[in-house]
């Protein structure tokens, strides 16, 4: 079978835009927060953790830490005591500590809306920078590229990309700039939901058609 072209790969990416709307048209971010600061801490946390032990945890480390004054001033065996349950625990509080320090120091204890000043704070790379800002900020930066949209990347055959910095640049040029954060939604949403790492529903799958699984070309 040839090589899917890339105007034919454009075309199938808008259906499956399309088909992941339709699929999904409630779908936004599952971390737990009300303003900028708790989600920059949640996707923090978020490293090698699930959202659902995240919004565990945040329950009550919003209810003590409110401020990044808060987190600066944190005594840092209480801090990682207060989020032993997530992996990396350890590491995770020396970046809120040291984030918090900055905001503070750097922003008056604000959160920060460009991507060159989050991804300057303690813990943060370009997917929780593109996270805050799409979902605190309304900006669409970028895609944010966590395990799932990689994987749905390269099975739906829409970025050949080996590294999320490719990935993302590969997703960028197929979806419109204002679709970006949603798009991240709803390749998540679908990779928990139906295209899992493991055992993928492709039977049940709202995308059967446009997949490369059932006959699509794959991404040149």
């Amino acid at each position: 079978m040839p090589r899917e072209t890339a105007a034919a790969r454009q075309h199938r990416a808008t259906q499956v835009l399309a088909g992941l709307r339709a699929a999904y048209p409630d779908a936004h971010c599952e971390l737990h927060y009300s303003n900028p600061l708790e989600l920059l801490v949640a996707t923090i946390l978020s490293a090698q953790a699930t959202d659902r032990q995240v919004n565990l945890v945040t329950a009550g480390l919003f209810q003590k830490y409110r401020t990044a004054h808060d987190y600066a001033a944190a005594e840092p065996a209480a801090l990682a005591a207060d989020i032993q349950r997530l992996g990396l625990f350890r590491n995770k509080a020396r970046h809120l500590r040291e984030c918090g320090r900055q905001l503070v120091a750097l922003h008056g204890g604000q959160v920060p809306a460009t991507l060159a000043e989050l991804t300057a704070l303690a813990g943060v790379g370009r997917k929780t920078a593109n996270v805050v800002l799409g979902n605190a900020f309304g900006l669409n930066h970028g895609v944010v590229v966590d395990t799932h949209v990689a994987r749905l990347a390269r099975r739906l055959g829409l970025s050949r990309g080996r590294t999320p910095e490719a990935i993302e640049t590969g997703l960028m040029a197929l979806a419109p700039a204002a679709e970006w954060t949603q798009l991240s939604h709803l390749l998540i949403w679908h990779g928990r939901r139906r295209c899992g790492a493991r055992r993928p529903d492709c039977a049940a799958c709202e995308l059967q058609s446009l997949c490369p699984r059932t006959g699509v070309p794959a991404a040149s």
